[in-house]
């Protein structure tokens, strides 16, 4: 077997786990080119919920924060998260869209885009991945993992074999929730690299407390890459850390070969801007135990607080058990989504409104009616027809790729932002985000004007 490959996720999903995805550019800034420096196979940076938190929150432009870390990092591949279909927002966009994020989120730096959708739909997959094949990146389709009587290994070993024949350069099982467990990861990911020919990289959080576990028995499957987080933003509802692992493996036929002494520069770097979000309170102690709730109500941390902040906006804490407990039963209705975004807030709010309603389904959210239509996707147990026909009360429900239904959108947003577009990226952020786009570009109107 080769050495074990790691991408750092800190400038990422590190602290979009533990801080709400507020690190600032300038806080990364510093610490880039020892990062680029240590061995990483890549370093995840973008995507996810980053864009959104640069824009709403912390009033920066997120393609300029793609360029300035490209600008320092010239060794390490740059990675990035995408919701397919949905891109970084929150619901589908047009293809014409989605060819022009991808093709931008390239030429500003991006060299692998891990592309999922949050119901396994691979038809969702599709455009995301012929358009950075066709734009010279590396995509990375992905299963997003989750637990139910219809998710079995065989069933994501099949979707595996789809997403390859789709064109994706490798293959990733996303775990957002921290369910994977070390023996079931070893045969899964066994069979992956027995069926498939593209690497395969596991992606996991701590929050359940078997995340290292975890990794070991895949590094002992043969799986190629990994994902981790340098401790000051590892474990709790993060990635695993970092250096344990690379330290593990040392001298091992899985040897990562990245250099310990540049980790530790790493770690001490990032352990101060720690300590201040701690201080803060914006890095909650809840978030950086082991929460056995994951195991038990297969609720992954960022649900979790959701459904806490929910609550305590009802006065209603009292509660969160009766929540928890018909969280798998809103599950088991919708078709078993894997709870993740958006999947996981619809769940999630539907849980709540049930129990405080005291009537289930009594009141049902637009996005909810949405899944339960197919303007999502296909779910991967089909949804109850009669649940449906109550949820919905009338309208036919969608077969089709819900793309498919979507006129061309990329012009319509030109001439919305007309007198704020500075940059053709612009054009997509304000497609994506409207309102907190709108707020951003006066605000940057405004700082040019007073600089």
């Amino acid at each position: 077997m080769s050495k074990l490959l790691i991408t750092e996720t800190a400038l990422r999903d590190g602290h979009q786990s533990l801080i709400a995805t507020r690190m600032t550019t300038g806080e990364m800034l510093p610490i880039l080119e020892t990062m680029d420096g240590v061995g990483y196979y890549a370093l995840e940076v973008w995507g996810g919920a980053t864009f959104d938190a640069c824009v709403r929150f912390l009033k920066e432009d997120p393609w300029e924060r793609l360029r300035t870390i490209r600008k320092h990092v010239k060794n390490t591949k740059l990675q990035m998260l995408l919701r397919g279909q949905n891109l970084l927002g929150y619901r589908h966009y047009a293809d014409d869209m989605v060819d022009e994020f991808v093709k931008k989120s390239i030429e500003n730096g991006i060299d692998i885009i891990r592309i999922f959708d949050a119901l396994n739909d691979t038809r969702n997959l599709r455009s995301a991945i012929e358009a950075c094949k066709k734009y010279g990146g590396h995509a990375q389709g992905c299963v997003s993992y989750t637990l139910s009587p219809a998710h079995t290994n065989e069933m994501f070993i099949k979707l595996g074999k789809e997403i390859e024949a789709m064109g994706a350069d490798s293959f990733c099982i996303k775990d957002m929730a921290g369910l994977c467990d070390p023996y079931n990861t070893y045969a899964l990911v066994k069979d992956l690299k027995a069926a498939l020919k593209i690497p395969v990289q596991l992606h996991t959080h701590a929050t359940s407390g078997m995340g290292s576990m975890t990794y070991l028995k895949a590094a002992e499957a043969g799986v190629d890459i990994i994902d981790t987080a340098i401790s000051p933003f590892g474990e709790g509802s993060s990635q695993p850390a970092t250096e344990p692992i690379v330290y593990a493996l040392r001298g091992t036929e899985r040897d990562t070969g990245i250099d310990m002494e540049g980790l530790n520069k790493i770690a001490d770097y990032f352990r101060p801007i720690r300590e201040k979000y701690i201080a803060s309170g914006l890095m909650d102690s809840k978030l950086l135990g082991v929460d056995i709730n994951t195991l038990v109500y297969q609720v992954p941390g960022g649900m979790l607080s959701n459904l806490v902040s929910q609550l305590k906006q009802s006065n209603a804490m009292d509660k969160f058990e009766d929540v928890l407990r018909e969280v798998p039963k809103v599950r088991q209705d919708l078709g078993y989504p894997p709870l993740v975004t958006p999947s996981s807030q619809m769940v999630g709010t539907q849980s709540v409104l049930n129990v405080m309603s005291g009537e289930r389904y009594k009141v049902v959210p637009r996005e909810v009616m949405q899944l339960v239509k197919g303007m999502y996707g296909r779910t991967t147990v089909p949804i109850d027809e009669d649940f449906a026909r109550k949820i919905l009360r009338k309208g036919e429900r969608v077969t089709v790729r819900p793309a498919d239904m979507l006129e061309p959108e990329l012009e319509k947003s030109r001439e919305q932002f007309a007198d704020y577009i500075e940059q053709p990226e612009d054009v997509l952020t304000g497609a994506m985000f409207p309102e907190p786009a709108m707020e951003f570009f006066k605000y940057r109107k405004e700082q040019r004007e007073h600089a």
